[in-house]
């Protein structure tokens, strides 16, 4: 809030503005300012005392039109702003349903693969991370003016199909699996391996079918297609649910033709080495094992593929950057993939980046999908919402739409107990956490939004002209104020550091803030001054909240 501008006044010979910008701090304090210079931070440079650099600064700071006053502390420089002055920024806000937004990306395209789902496998808890912070990444990227290409490369390739197409032969038919959900799709699979145990010839069967599949067989193929589209019927259902959105669902096999081209470039640099009958990049020079790209019986890998994958959004895309959101497990494989792209000369090498999370597990260990030890993300949702249904139930039964909105509340809940924390934190799933609606949740902050647009309809509008400011610059009101004016900056340090919790808890914080500012104040005041500007920061609050919620991919009910 006005950093750029008091940074700006305060560069001098030794100080640049962006020096000044990047050591501006907030006090722990209110009484020691808005805003502080540690000036220190320059005494080596400048060769004079944090005092003295303070003094000649001074001048500059109390000449700012939005600075009411400014004090020195030490080697401290406090800056105390004009809080008339800032209110009267609420009223853009305001007028504004859509907050923060700002095109700094214009021109520039970002990738960013995530979610990922494997065909014939059903959405479980544990893919609700990389899809859900992708898709909050894909919408913040977006609200900075980027143009973003969201991708879900999907796990449409590899033994598992063969699996399957014996499992299916053996005790189901392909018209059944066609008739049928993921659930029964997966019920095979879990049963193959099962099975699989005491037969371990059936592998044997399953690769042959495999292969097939890789000859392009009609049979095998057709078995595949069915596959994919009940899987892709199915996770069409949870991303409507989720709000998430694909520009490209362009999977493992769909770079199947794209591979050659980048063994080529390795062997023409002599990059590629064999090693035990397997082609690999050989690693050991920068710390890490070989690189494996093809087997020994001449099987491509994930990170055959990858490569191929960066080629074609490289030369489809022109992408400034490209995100890969996956589980930090796979450190090493991206760690490996880009150092292979950086010695092929790759032009994105050093625009690839893996954001990576934490691991969902779940309360007796870890999840496992083909030994059936796994919680179904869709049973998740179903189960908050029936509690958001029972509490609007029971709370205002009266209200209208009750479904819609309790889907809004409680897939809302979901989505954002998976945003919360930093997103390299392991998660240990519960269902009390996830459906507890009190404190720093979704419901809370809906709550907020829908408490605001009541006092709104109940206050029938305000007047800016006749708005007295002056009458919302209390400690509370300033409060509410300043976290008002501070969410783009929220929003862009999300896709600065790629942490979308950084625009969840600045959403929370905003609802306390103005929790605590309508109890102890009036917002429909007798006097029409008061009244306007109190209504005026109700407006622009409520604006905030649903901004934020809306970048994190969740609803905010007019009504609760």
């Amino acid at each position: 809030m006005f950093e750029r501008q008091l940074a700006a006044a305060l560069s001098k010979e030794g100080m640049t503005e962006e020096e000044i910008l990047n050591a501006l701090e907030i006090p722990k304090e209110a009484k020691l300012g808005d805003i502080c210079l540690p000036c220190f931070k320059f005494a080596r440079t400048l060769r004079q005392a944090p005092p003295v650099i303070a003094a000649k600064l001074l001048p500059d700071v109390q000449a700012l039109e939005f600075v009411a006053r400014a004090e020195i502390v030490g080697g401290y420089l406090n800056v105390f702003f004009d809080r008339t002055y800032i209110a009267k920024e609420i009223a853009e806000i305001a007028e504004n349903e859509i907050v923060g937004k700002n095109d700094e990306g214009k021109g520039k395209t970002i990738c960013i693969d995530f979610s990922s789902v494997n065909i014939a496998k059903p959405f479980h808890i544990g893919h609700l991370s990389t899809t859900v912070i992708g898709g909050a990444l894909y919408r913040i990227f977006a609200h900075l003016g980027y143009r973003v290409v969201g991708i879900n490369h999907l796990g449409d390739w590899g033994t598992q199909f063969g699996k399957l197409i014996v499992a299916t032969r053996k005790w189901s038919s392909i018209d059944e699996v066609a008739a049928n959900d993921e659930y029964f799709l997966n019920s095979l699979y879990v049963r193959y391996h099962r099975e699989a145990e005491t037969h371990p010839e059936m592998d044997d069967e399953a690769r042959a079918w495999f292969k097939r599949i890789e000859d392009g067989d009609k049979e095998a193929i057709a078995y595949f297609d069915v596959f994919k589209q009940v899987t892709m019927k199915a996770v069409g259902k949870i991303y409507d649910r989720l709000k998430i959105h694909f520009d490209s669902y362009a999977g493992e096999s769909f770079y199947n033709d794209k591979m050659e081209p980048c063994l080529e470039i390795l062997r023409q640099k002599k990059l590629l080495k064999t090693s035990d009958g397997a082609q690999v990049v050989d690693l050991e020079e920068y710390g890490m094992p070989p690189c494996l790209l093809v087997k020994a019986d001449g099987a491509t890998l994930y990170a055959t593929r990858d490569l191929a994958a960066a080629y074609y959004r490289k030369q489809t895309y022109d992408f400034y950057k490209c995100l890969y959101v996956v589980a930090y497990q796979q450190n090493l494989h991206f760690k490996q993939l880009f150092q292979v792209l950086k010695l092929m000369d790759f032009d994105g090498a050093d625009d690839m980046e893996h954001i990576a999370f934490g691991m969902v597990s779940m309360e007796d260990g870890a999840m496992s999908t083909r030994n059936g030890r796994v919680i179904w993300l869709q049973e998740v949702l179903d189960k908050a919402v029936e509690k958001a249904a029972k509490i609007i139930e029971e709370k205002n039964p009266n209200i209208v739409g009750k479904s819609a909105i309790a889907e809004s509340i409680g897939v809302g809940a979901v989505v954002f107990s998976a945003l919360w924390n930093n997103r390299i934190k392991d998660i240990v799933f519960s269902y009390d956490k996830v459906l507890n609606f009190d404190g720093e949740t979704a419901p809370y902050v809906q709550y907020t939004h829908a408490r605001c647009a009541s006092a709104l309809k109940k206050g029938g509008g305000y007047n800016v002209a006749e708005a007295d400011f002056a009458a919302i610059t209390d400690d509370e009101g300033y409060e509410v104020i300043k976290s008002v004016l501070g969410f783009g900056d929220s929003v862009k340090l999300a896709a600065r550091l790629r942490e979308p919790c950084y625009v969840t808890r600045h959403i929370v914080e905003l609802a306390g803030k103005f929790n605590r500012y309508y109890i102890g104040h009036r917002i429909l005041a007798e006097d029409a001054p008061t009244r306007s500007a109190r209504l005026m920061l109700t407006q622009a609050v409520k604006n905030t909240i649903r901004t934020g919620l809306s970048l994190l991919g969740i609803d905010a009910p007019e009504e609760m």
